[in-house]
């Protein structure tokens, strides 16, 4: 997998990636990451990439032409010469799991990060393959977004976690959220680990850790039971426990 990153702050992107799981894929060669500072494209001798909006306004523009030069600069170092281009953008699609699986087929992405108040629209039509968020809410620049859906990206390609199983048993797979886990001490504070965990029967542990990533996403995030993938005896156990909340509730 190849990341290239468009920044304006480009330490803030390598201070986060070569650390922990990344860093070491990264160190492996099992991931490669380019990090392009924008302001490296400014024809302008003091390196300027904004500029005041046009029709008035608070704040700066990035300006097209650094920012256009830089992307077709990050193209030219992806396998086929083009990469996808990646706009970090509050109205973008919602990042979520599932897209993060249809990134990872891609052998090359390419993040654009902006900052101020945007970049100049024209750029944004010319060089954005596709447009992502983290949500609802505002944030300084695109780099801190990158790096997140990097990070999640980095987890499903071949490689990158030492135990493969990993990636397919936590939180979002199949659209549940993931089941509690423990280590030691046996007891803590009074709390003790669940009796099937320490029992070695494999088959009643698989049946505990589904019966609580139902239960779990049932109660925190409902929504995604919606979309995800469930089995007869799945249904059955989501009608025991909504029937046993509504006994609960009458009484």
């Amino acid at each position: 997998m190849n990341f290239v990153v468009l920044s304006l702050f480009p330490d803030m992107i390598r201070e986060c990636m070569n650390t922990s799981i990344t860093g070491r894929a990264i160190s492996g060669g099992i991931i490669n990451l380019n990090v392009i500072d924008i302001r490296d494209f400014s024809q302008d001798k003091h390196l300027h990439v904004d500029d005041y909006p046009y029709g008035g306004g608070a704040g700066m523009v990035m300006m097209a032409d650094p920012v256009y030069r830089a992307c077709e600069h990050a193209r030219s170092l992806c396998s086929d010469k083009k990469g996808r281009i990646i706009y970090m953008t509050p109205s973008g699609r919602k990042f979520d799991q599932n897209i993060a699986k249809e990134l990872a087929e891609y052998d090359d992405l390419i993040f654009l990060c902006g900052h101020y108040e945007g970049i100049d629209e024209r750029v944004i039509e010319l060089e954005a393959d596709d447009a992502i968020s983290l949500g609802d809410f505002v944030l300084t620049g695109g780099e801190l977004p990158a790096v997140v859906i990097m990070d999640a990206v980095s987890r499903m390609v071949p490689g990158v976690l030492t135990n493969e199983q990993s990636a397919s048993e936590e939180s979002f797979e199949g659209n549940l959220l993931e089941y509690p886990q423990y280590t030691r001490p046996e007891v803590f504070m009074g709390k003790s680990v669940p009796e099937v965990l320490l029992s070695g029967h494999h088959a009643n542990i698989a049946k505990w850790r589904r019966e609580q990533s139902l239960e779990r996403t049932a109660r925190l995030r409902p929504d995604l039971l919606a979309n995800a993938v469930l089995t007869k005896n799945d249904h059955s156990f989501l009608r025991k426990i909504n029937s046993n909340d509504n006994n609960s509730e009458g009484q």
